[in-house]
């Protein structure tokens, strides 16, 4: 089971991702933006960050770099809309996280999660 925080501006979305990965054997928490999850990460232990790329306020880029300063052990996820995000010029640990386009299919993130943290 991994303690993983989800970031997604899309309330629907983001009630569908939590329900699905808690059915899955993992505890989230989800907020709305970037800068809810930041202050939860810096304070809390988490496993893995699941972020929207295109977020308000603070973008899921961003949210990852802080959290990885914050929390060196976490993982990185991210899920977008937009195909054609472009990942290059930010630092490795960024560059080399798994991004899933919007239409997912949900086994994809559930499998990916359990591979990361299979004991």
């Amino acid at each position: 089971m991994a303690r993983i925080i989800l970031a997604e501006d899309d309330s629907s979305m983001r009630k569908f991702l939590a329900r699905s990965m808690e059915k899955a054997g993992h505890e989230v928490i989800a907020v709305g933006d970037g800068s809810s999850a930041l202050p939860l990460i810096q304070e809390g232990e988490y496993d893995l960050l699941l972020a929207d790329i295109v977020m308000p306020e603070m973008d899921g880029i961003e949210l990852a770099q802080k959290a990885v300063e914050a929390a060196p052990h976490i993982k990185v996820m991210f899920i977008t809309g937009f195909a054609a995000v472009a990942l290059q010029g930010h630092d490795e640990a960024i560059r080399n996280t798994k991004v899933f386009s919007k239409p997912f299919h949900l086994k994809d993130i559930i499998h990916k999660i359990d591979q990361l943290f299979a004991a």
